[in-house]
């Protein structure tokens, strides 16, 4: 078995410059709401942002081995995807990890546990997707995978996959669909731009959504 594999195809420029405009629930939305992780995973303080290709990592529970393992392999502006066992009861990441991160080059950690020196990170301007603070520390015993598909949220990530992450939440875009999501969002965005600008000129919610033929297909009664 192949434990590591050293190298992956990223998103070209171009694709990565027209998908990284839109926020994760646009993505979401545009792609047919879809690939979104467990609501779970959240910032570790509000206003963190991060986009870019996933380096993916499998690290056994309570074990840290194979995501220092992938910070030392990240290229510039990825984000490092671990998949930790579900475990919010383990700390594996801390300032010592978010400063070799920031050295590197590496965007942001998406992951399904815990992390540790929060302060310290916010103060780093490392961004954090997990399931929250967790003092409790990690062994560095047991191998993983890294640059293999793993399954993180609930949601299948390969490597090379587009990861968009805000306050509302962490999103994923297959590299293959990302021009056609991109072109998609935009037209989301432009429609709902049209929308609030009516109603700022006193147009109708129901109306402008739709919502009342809707309401009208469903025979819906007012008294």
């Amino acid at each position: 078995m192949v434990h590591v594999i050293r190298s992956f195809e990223r998103p070209d420029a171009d694709a990565l410059a027209a998908i990284s405009k839109f926020p994760p629930a646009t993505l979401h939305e545009a792609q047919g709401r879809s690939g979104a992780l467990t609501s779970r995973i959240k910032p570790i303080y509000p206003g963190m942002r991060a986009s870019g290709p996933a380096l993916t990592a499998r690290c056994f529970p309570g074990d840290n081995l194979m995501l220092i393992t992938a910070i030392s392999m990240a290229q510039p502006g990825d984000v490092l995807v671990v998949s930790a066992g579900d475990h919010p009861e383990q700390g594996g990441f801390g300032e010592v990890l978010a400063t070799a991160c920031m050295v590197k080059g590496i965007v942001g950690l998406v992951t399904d546990a815990g992390v540790r020196d929060g302060p310290a990170i916010q103060n780093l301007g490392f961004n954090v997707f997990c399931y929250g603070l967790c003092m409790k520390g990690t062994v560095k015993e047991t191998l993983g995978t890294i640059n293999q598909p793993i399954v993180i949220g609930g949601v299948v990530v390969n490597p090379g996959d587009f990861i968009s992450a805000d306050d509302d939440g962490v999103v994923v875009v297959p590299k293959a669909t990302l021009l056609d999501v991109a072109k998609n969002s935009a037209a989301r965005e432009d429609k709902e731009a049209e929308v609030m600008a009516a109603l700022r000129n006193g147009g109708n919610i129901l109306e402008l959504s739709g919502m009342d033929k809707v309401l009208a297909a469903k025979n819906c009664t007012y008294g």
